[in-house]
């Protein structure tokens, strides 16, 4: 499997992320986006967007492990963070490029934040696209 990542001339430098990621062949995983549920459903983090990060990450691994990819083989990522302060998204973005999930981040990459997310008390998801091998 083959996937590149390219900074094109004439686009604004970016803080470890892609602006285009080319795939050549092969089949693709989208994942749901991962919350910070733990395998019980029970959220993880109230009102900590670092922990709940920290659970997204872990969720996201196994994710990706069912379906044979890592973190490496993600081709795209958006990172929805349920604020308006700049301060808390580039918290959670820097946290989850520091974590084990790191290297999906330095693909294309979205980070967003939002008025409210699906679960009561949830600050923190992240959708993922992986390529897969074949």
């Amino acid at each position: 499997m083959r996937i590149s990542r390219v900074q094109p001339d004439g686009l604004h430098a970016t803080p470890g992320y892609h602006h285009v990621t080319i795939v050549e062949e092969g089949r693709t995983a989208h994942l749901a986006g991962q919350c910070p549920l733990d395998a019980a459903g029970a959220l993880v983090g109230a009102d900590d967007p670092l922990a709940q990060a920290d659970q997204v990450a872990a969720n996201a691994l196994v994710a990706l492990a069912a379906v044979g990819a890592a973190p490496q083989d993600v081709v795209r990522s958006v990172v929805y963070v349920a604020t308006d302060d700049r301060a808390v998204l580039a918290g959670v973005w820097h946290r989850l490029n520091a974590g084990p999930l790191a290297e999906a981040f330095t693909t294309a990459s979205t980070l967003l934040g939002v008025t409210v997310l699906g679960f009561a008390g949830q600050l923190v998801e992240v959708d993922l696209t992986a390529a897969l091998a074949d």
